[in-house]
This record gives structure tokens, sequence and C-alpha cells, in this order.
């Protein structure tokens, strides 16, 4: 979390509205790219899970697995968003130092 105020100080070169909105953009974009990778791993592996499942019971559960992968989203949007909002409120400043 530290890099995120690294990179923002080199990119805003002083200017304190500039750092700001640096560390709001790059923590946007770094939580964007982990929701999507960690999103995208999750449901490979319900689907992978799901069809392993579907092969053994032999029962069709589509409509909930639809619902675990929703609860799981959930969960890794609120997680994602928590440690979005802890990386900033670390980062900002609030006086030139």
């Amino acid at each position: 979390m530290e890099r995120i105020g690294i990179t923002a100080s080199k990119m805003a070169q002083g200017r304190l509205w500039l750092y700001n909105l640096y560390v709001v953009l790059i923590s946007f974009l770094f939580s964007l790219l982990i929701f999507f990778v960690a999103g995208s791993s999750i449901v490979l592996a319900l689907i992978i899970i799901g069809y392993i499942l579907n092969g053994v019971v032999g029962a069709d559960m589509g409509k909930d697995w639809f619902r675990i992968i929703r609860i799981c989203m959930i969960f890794l949007t609120i997680v994602v968003g928590a440690l979005n909002v802890f990386a900033i409120a670390r980062n900002i400043r609030w006086s030139n130092d």
C-alpha cells in the first residue's frame, strides 16, 4: 500500500490535489484488477466443482450454482472495496509535508 503513495508522489511532482487524485485512481485501478483476477478464478473454480458434482451426484443444480456465484461475488466486492478504502485512507494527504 505504500507503493501507491510512492508512485502517486512521483507522478504528482509536489501538487497535493494531483497526488490525491493519483492515489484514488491507482487504488481504484488496482482493486479493479484484483476483482477481475480473483472473480474469474472463483467463478472458474465453482464451475469446475459444479461439473464434478453434477457427474458424481447426477442432480442438476443449475440455479443453485448461480446463487452461490452471486454470493461469492458480493463478498469479494465487499472485501476488495474495504481494502480499497483502507489503501486510500492510508495514502491520502491533507497538507504538503
